[in-house]
């Protein structure tokens, strides 16, 4: 296992999250894609989506089921400036994620988190665990815990 998915194994077992870590051998950077791999539905999938404020450029973590769009004006409320689409350099170097690996869990910094609150409906969920291949189950309210993400509607 990669430093990126070890970070994951380590901030799940800091948080008391049991999770094993799946490498699925084929992507899993699309919602369709993991589903298809974790034999789940799209909407079990967690999307977590990075966004930059526009004025303070700090990063910001969404958590948003499979099939949902991140509505930004609710989005930007929650975190009192307008958003954008952060660049996936900076991404990277500051959450230690590529995109289409990016994880709830794990990140090299403090990033404030927010979860869609239709992700609590089901009793699995399975997120990206560090990798474009791996991915991890969880229990959502389990999950959310860990990650520090505050359940809202975020949906468009």
């Amino acid at each position: 296992m990669g430093g990126s998915i070890d970070r994951v194994t380590e901030a799940a077992a800091a948080a008391g999250l049991q999770i094993e870590i799946v490498r699925m051998g084929a992507s899993t950077r699309t919602a369709e894609e993991a589903a298809a791999q974790c034999g789940c539905t799209v909407a079990q999938i967690v999307k977590s989506l990075i966004f930059q404020g526009e004025s303070s450029g700090k990063l910001y973590l969404f958590l948003v089921s499979g099939p949902n769009q991140l509505d930004l004006a609710k989005a930007g409320e929650l975190v009192s400036e307008s958003l954008k689409r952060a660049d996936p350099r900076h991404i990277r170097g500051e959450t230690g994620f590529a995109i289409g690996g990016v994880s709830p869990i794990g990140h090299l910094i403090e990033i404030p988190a927010f979860a869609d609150e239709t992700l609590l409906s089901f009793d699995t969920v399975w997120a990206a665990a560090g990798a474009h291949d791996a991915v991890f189950a969880a229990e959502p309210r389990a999950l959310l815990s860990a990650a520090r993400a505050k359940a809202v509607d975020l949906a468009a």
